[in-house]
């Protein structure tokens, strides 16, 4: 949870600093790639507020209404923030984009301006915004990066997207995600102005900016993918349950493991119930026993195992 706190707390500082350095490049330079980045901008940096909320709420303790807790509050609001990426983010960048491209492009940067005393050409401000912003985002990526490192070192995940469809910390999949596309976004609108500013065509300028709209709303639509399959409640990986379920099942005094199921109810917060055939002739303590021996082994064997219930069966 700390873990998942600072990663998106440094996306928070990095995207909000950001997002005023790239509308004032577009008030200067009128550049349809740099208003896209703003929307992206403002967008990450409500969205960082988002998670920050889903961290809290989902951090109180359960209650007779909420008898599990509220993990699933980061599920809930991580699917806020993809919605917002789509909606705010990606369709207005597009929207824009797309309206700079068939009405010629709107671009100010051949125009030198003054500000304190110095007269410059403005381009060379969505420059160092621009590549301020890959700096401040590459911090923030570096942090999301870490965290979900940290994850596939625990859980033996070999590759980003082996971790992208199985974790459940969707908090700092989320940072990572929105840190990914942010650096992508900002390469695009440097090489967009670049051209524009070269060639003198607005054009260029302009599909930078569609093109940024069109990759958040693609993103947006996986990471709500994926924050689908929690909130109806996924299971365990299959790999991953079949360990826990062998630990049942070779137990001392276990004949049959009847059923056995597992889902989350928060970010890395299992549940997990298994109905357990014992041995005949062992009494009603013995097997109370064993029950509490599995469930601690189940506990030890994956820290993400919060809850166990088990039913003996005769």
């Amino acid at each position: 949870m700390a873990s998942s706190t600072s990663v998106v707390l440094a996306a928070l500082f990095a995207n909000g600093a950001i997002a005023v350095l790239k509308f004032g490049g577009f008030l200067l330079t009128g550049s349809p790639a740099m208003l896209s980045e703003t929307y992206h901008s403002i967008s990450d940096t409500g969205n960082q507020v988002f998670l920050l909320i889903g961290i809290r709420y989902g951090a109180q303790e359960a209650t007779r209404e909420h008898p599990f807790g509220h993990g699933k509050a980061q599920f809930f609001y991580c699917l806020l923030v993809s919605v917002m990426l789509f909606g705010i983010a990606g369709w207005e960048s597009a929207r824009h984009g797309y309206d700079a491209l068939t009405h010629g492009g709107v671009h100010r940067a051949a125009e030198d301006v003054t500000l304190l005393g110095l007269t410059f050409d403005p381009v060379y401000v969505n420059y160092a915004v621009l590549l301020g912003a890959i700096a401040f985002e590459s911090y923030a990526f570096r942090k999301a990066y870490q965290g979900i490192s940290r994850q596939m070192d625990e859980y033996g995940w070999t590759t980003l997207r082996e971790a992208f469809a199985k974790t459940s910390d969707v908090t700092t999949l989320t940072a990572l995600t929105e840190d990914t596309i942010a650096l992508a976004g900002a390469g695009i609108a440097l090489f967009g102005v670049y051209l524009t500013r070269t060639t003198g065509n607005p054009m260029y300028d302009a599909a930078s900016a569609l093109l940024i709209g069109i990759m958040l709303m693609g993103f947006a639509v996986a990471l709500a993918w994926q924050n689908k399959r929690l909130i109806l409640g996924e299971s365990l990986p299959k790999e991953a349950e079949d360990e826990l379920r062998e630990i049942v099942a070779g137990w001392d005094g276990v004949t049959e493991l009847v059923d056995f199921r597992t889902v989350y109810f928060g970010a890395e917060e299992l549940l997990v119930t298994a109905d357990v055939a014992f041995e005949p002739d062992l009494d009603a303590e013995i097997i109370n026993e064993r029950i509490t021996q599995i469930e601690l082994a189940l506990m030890d064997h994956d820290d993400q195992v919060q809850k166990v219930y088990i039913e003996p069966e005769t």
